[in-house]
């Protein structure tokens, strides 16, 4: 047998035909077999100097899992992983690997890279499906760790200072534990169940979950010192929506989508029974050009729209969704209108959504971004007939725990101020992480946050 694969392409990923998934919430991606797998895992070069390890934010030692796979260990792969990732299943799904570590990977240069985050979730599932139990620590160190928020960063943060023996409670303001994991992605990317058997393992570790309690309200943080826990780490996220402030936002028919997304992935709204419905819309327009716009489009043709529109102001170019999902949405039926931008959302006389009116736009000269601006096209404007609109135009973080807690610093979009190297806040033994740091990121961006502060945690209460 050739010790590599000298395929150019990645193996595909078998997947739901998207006639029939574009109607059901089932997962789309479904996984690659053992076969499969392996053969992917061939391609791997087995590089001297793996680029794609520096292109991981929590450093998975990529060649290494791989080269398990390849021998066909795959407890041996998902040990590997779990040395510095907690939420494997979960990465292996979400991950921007593309522009990651597979932007790295040399096989990319004349064909595509390998397939890092579907080896991910091969070895991930396959270990899941063994319900092997968590391994303990063996001692407690007798400190106390609260962490604030049971999303990406919170999660990962628990997960490493649990390893090393510490008490870790999280608070968590919703009933369930995830975060965004749960009301932010929808179930036919990231299986709920996927979410609970990860956040079980943490349990498993000895990690304690107070669900409804929200911090800056039911506690505040100085209550979390009095109470005698050593450090306490933020990883509250941003979930408070943006909008573009344009007249017919209150119109009935307009959600964030932060709210619409919520409902259908938290409390099912898509169900029959369902006590917080959502309303099911036959014309949809989506505002936004980001992962959680293709996700909000996606639910709404599963709801049962007959047309669902991404509304951009940029061109298909300037989309920052990750291509596969632009991809899949694509093949569901949504339309893009790109380079548009709303400008008014027209109400019928009972106040319900009947339309919306929008300008052409035409790129102009880069903006502090580095991408070119949008400029609005005169004489352009008309009106698209629609009776829901979801707006996706980013998030912020909640101020409730910066005004409830005296010295924190933030800066002028809300998000804590940390030190870059320690994540500390300018609270003592108070650290912070994720999207409450950095805004809207991606889920490994924030468990690489979590790890880098459970880091320095440990480092300072172990002095």
């Amino acid at each position: 047998m050739a010790k590599f694969n000298m395929q150019l392409e990645k193996n595909p990923m078998p997947s739901q035909d998207p006639e029939v998934r574009k109607r059901n919430f089932e997962e789309v991606a479904l996984g690659y077999s053992e076969e499969t797998a392996v053969n992917e895992a061939m391609r791997c070069l087995e590089c001297k100097n793996p680029k794609c390890v520096s292109g991981c934010p929590v450093g998975i030692n990529i060649p290494g899992f791989i080269k398990k796979i390849k021998e066909r260990d795959y407890d041996g792969a998902y040990d590997v992983i779990s040395e510095s990732s907690l939420l494997p299943a979960i990465c292996g799904r979400v991950c921007p690997q593309e522009s990651q570590c597979e932007k790295h990977c040399v096989r990319g240069v004349k064909g595509d890279p390998v397939g890092i985050g579907r080896l991910e979730r091969f070895a991930a599932d396959l270990r899941m499906s063994k319900n092997v139990p968590v391994s303990k620590p063996e001692t407690k160190n007798g400190k106390k760790i609260a962490v604030v928020g049971s999303g990406p960063a919170g999660l990962s943060c628990a997960g490493v200072l649990a390893k090393k023996g510490y008490d870790v409670t999280i608070f968590e303001a919703l009933h369930v534990a995830g975060g965004v994991l749960m009301y932010g992605i929808p179930q036919f990317r990231l299986p709920k169940e996927i979410v609970q058997r990860e956040i079980s393992n943490l349990k498993e570790l000895g990690v304690d979950i107070e669900t409804n309690h929200i911090i800056g309200k039911t506690y505040t943080i100085d209550d979390l010192k009095s109470d005698g826990y050593d450090a306490i780490f933020i990883g509250s996220g941003a979930g408070l929506p943006r909008f573009m402030n344009i007249p017919g936002e209150n119109l009935m028919g307009v959600y964030s989508a932060n709210e619409f997304l919520t409902r259908i992935n938290l409390m099912k709204a898509y169900k029959d029974d369902s006590h917080t419905p959502v309303m099911k819309g036959r014309n949809v327009a989506v505002v936004g050009g980001g992962n959680v716009a293709m996700d909000a489009a996606r639910s709404a043709m599963r709801l049962g729209a007959e047309n669902v529109y991404i509304i951009y102001r940029r061109s298909e170019a300037e989309l920052p969704a990750r291509a596969e999902e632009v991809e899949h949405a694509k093949e569901e039926g949504i339309i893009f209108k790109t380079l548009n931008n709303p400008v008014e959302i027209l109400g019928d006389e009972n106040g319900f959504v009947k339309g919306v009116k929008c300008i052409e736009m035409e790129l102009g000269e880069p903006d502090e971004s580095g991408r070119r601006r949008p400029v609005a096209k005169p004489g352009s404007e008309h009106v698209v007939d629609m009776d829901c609109v979801v707006m996706s135009i980013g998030t912020t973080p909640n101020p409730l725990i910066a005004s409830t807690t005296k010295g924190l610093e933030v800066n002028k979009r809300g998000c804590i101020v940390v030190d870059e190297d320690t994540c500390h806040t300018s609270r003592d033994t108070v650290y912070a992480g994720g999207d409450a740091v950095s805004g809207a990121a991606t889920v490994i961006l924030a468990m690489g946050a979590g790890k880098k502060a459970a880091e320095s945690i440990d480092k300072l209460l172990s002095k």
